[in-house]
């Protein structure tokens, strides 16, 4: 079901080349994207409605979701889920609210001073994936932030379901209304980021765009990155656990199984320094897929190319595997899990011990579930309400500052042949600089 690594005795020169990973394309798929982006870009609206009947097969009259359908589906929303996401809600608030940045000001010199300004983006675009699953909680992790870092307009698009008459999930639209997000598109893949970037006679054009999606959505954001700003290419989900003989196999095999849930292409990948563990996580597999609701889909995740048990000699090789792997989602069940942690330089998000399994952090620890995959974790972050800030720095010198700058400027242009930078800095003073 699961395929084996062995790297006990000595680790290989470049790790990635080795590791479980999935094959994903975007280069490939930016060309089939590049004509979609630039149907919206030169038609708008209607080709945003032509596109979602091409590959949603669902006509609308308008990618708008209507005021009251957001208000219908809160009313109808399971008040078990509404509990749920509430809690989900106040929890990523108390998180994100702490991550707000002040201004700092930092006197140089005496009369000058640069302060460093956090200012949100103006607008951005959301977009919370559909398809094989519903995903209300990735409304929370995109929007929350984006209100804690003050960002003024939202506008959230999520793919139209045939079933929900051309509208997104009820429960997309349910967390929505939760968040009081009134501005909802009924879009999906790369034709949510175009009209995201360019606008349409519907949608104004955002400055970022942030949020999960499939590889279609990755190549869009990619292509359009600059016009746009991006979170990052989030591509299929992963979960990487380092574990000793002291974790329980029923646990990491649980944990396994409930990221390859996503999709068949989703990596599940245990770095282990037990052999003993090893075994045992592969009795434990068989039964607990069968006994899930998706097992055809997770069993195929499993045994893809992206998966694998990893032997390793010991917990410090162990940890260079999953610094090289660089893990979406990293867990550490070995003894002294926290000690342990704290060495882990590259991961999106770590969960330590027993009791912090990643399901913990898709609906309720707090922290945020938009995390860089790929192996992106080794430079990027993920979401947070900094996603949203811009820093800008103000430069404020009185003259008698500048006087004491002015020959170093002077220096350092006439070093990088830029006489006019020293000249600007001149036609201040009724004095000519010393060089």
């Amino acid at each position: 079901m699961i395929s084996r690594i062995d790297l006990r005795g000595s680790l290989p020169g470049d790790l990635r080349d080795v590791l479980p990973r999935a094959e994903l394309d975007v280069e490939a798929a930016l060309e089939k994207v590049r004509p979609i982006c630039e149907e919206v870009r030169h038609r708008g609206a209607a080709a945003v409605r032509e596109l979602t009947a091409r590959f949603d097969g669902v006509e609308v009259e308008s990618a708008r979701v209507p005021a009251e359908a957001i208000t219908r589906a809160l009313a109808e929303l399971d008040p078990a889920v509404r509990a749920a996401l509430e809690e989900s809600i106040r929890r990523a608030r108390l998180v994100h609210r702490d991550q707000r940045r002040t201004d700092t000001t930092t006197q140089v010199v005496p009369g000058g001073t640069v302060t460093e300004r956090w200012v949100p983006v103006d607008r951005v675009g959301l977009y919370v994936p559909g398809g094989r699953a519903v995903y209300p909680s990735s409304v929370v992790m995109n929007v929350v932030p984006a209100q804690e870092a003050g960002v003024g307009s939202l506008a959230v698009s999520s793919p139209a379901q045939k079933e929900f008459g051309g509208l997104p999930h009820p429960t997309i639209l349910a967390a929505c209304a939760l968040l009081g997000v009134d501005e909802v598109y009924a879009v999906g893949g790369a034709q949510a980021v175009a009209m995201f970037a360019y606008g349409t006679e519907e949608c104004r054009p955002v400055a970022m765009v942030t949020g999960p999606g499939n590889i279609w959505v990755a190549a869009a954001k990619r292509l359009l990155k600059g016009r746009i700003g991006i979170d990052s290419e989030a591509g299929p989900t992963e979960i990487a656990i380092l574990a000793d003989e002291t974790a329980d196999p029923a646990h990491v095999a649980a944990d396994l199984i409930s990221q390859a849930e996503h999709d068949v292409i989703a990596a599940a990948v245990l770095v282990t320094t037990s052999p003993e563990l090893a075994d045992a996580v592969e009795k434990e597999l068989p039964g607990q897929v069968a006994a899930t609701r998706h097992s055809e889909r997770i069993t195929e995740a499993l045994a893809g190319r992206q998966s694998g048990i990893v032997l390793v000699s010991d917990v410090e090789d162990g940890l260079k595997v999953v610094d090289a792997y660089a893990a979406e989602h990293l867990e550490i069940q070995t003894a002294d899990a926290a000690a342990v942690a704290a060495r882990v330089r590259n991961a999106g998000a770590i969960f330590i011990g027993p009791y912090a399994p990643v399901s913990l952090g898709d609906y309720m620890a707090g922290s945020n579930h938009v995390l860089p995959t790929g192996g992106c974790a080794c430079h990027s972050s993920g979401l947070s309400v900094q996603t949203f800030l811009r820093g800008i720095h103000v430069v404020d010198y009185s003259r008698e500052a500048l006087a004491g700058a002015a020959p170093y400027v002077c220096a350092l242009a006439d070093a990088e042949d830029l006489p006019a930078h020293g000249a600007a800095v001149r036609a201040r003073f009724d004095w000519e600089v010393p060089s």
